[in-house]
């Protein structure tokens, strides 16, 4: 049976980290973000217990989002750059891939969440360089922009593998050649 409405404090199991991982389960199984009632009735209770933890289906899947998105590789800081933001970018590729619809979700989000996490990490990458600010957000958004279409060209394909994620090493290499050459006296 469905418990009704508010949770009941400390008996109860339901929790936001609970919501957010069966969100996660559903979305990974079904390919979309499942609706506030679906996750309520996979949870086994009521709709608005869920808003009891998310004011909003808004709230909920930015949360989601933001959980999946801190999934992608976290640079050291200490390795190589190059190599850091390699793995960073591959890694956000491979995320987006698995959740088709992802980009999508993300792109139409009134908040920033998601891309904040993002963003966090490339600048970690990018740390041993010591960029000015405008330099290192031109260059966040151009690799996002380059990431974001190469992702929706994937999604395009009819034969899964015909682009595969190691594509994008070329082009980056590229932009991370000049971005050294601009940078060193």
């Amino acid at each position: 049976m469905k418990k009704r409405g508010r949770p009941s404090g400390a008996g109860s199991s339901l929790s936001a980290d609970k919501i957010i991982q069966c969100a996660r389960e559903l979305l990974t199984a079904e390919g979309k973000i499942p609706s506030i009632r679906r996750l309520s009735a996979e949870l086994r209770v009521d709709a608005m217990a869920i808003y009891h933890y998310f004011s909003s289906k808004a709230v909920l899947l930015e949360a989601v989002t933001v959980a999946l998105v801190s999934d992608i590789y976290r640079p050291e800081g200490n390795e190589d750059w190059q190599s850091e933001v390699l793995r960073l970018c591959r890694s956000y590729l491979l995320l987006l891939n698995r959740h088709p619809g992802l980009l999508e979700t993300m792109l139409s989000m009134k908040k920033y969440g998601p891309a904040e996490v993002f963003r966090q990490r490339f600048e970690l990458a990018l740390s041993p360089l010591s960029l000015r600010q405008k330099t290192a957000d031109d260059l966040l958004n151009l690799i996002a922009d380059y990431l974001h279409g190469f992702a929706l060209a994937v999604d395009c394909q009819d034969e899964p593998d015909k682009l595969p994620v190691n594509d994008i090493e070329g082009p980056l290499r590229l932009v991370m050649r000049v971005l050294e050459n601009e940078i060193t006296p």
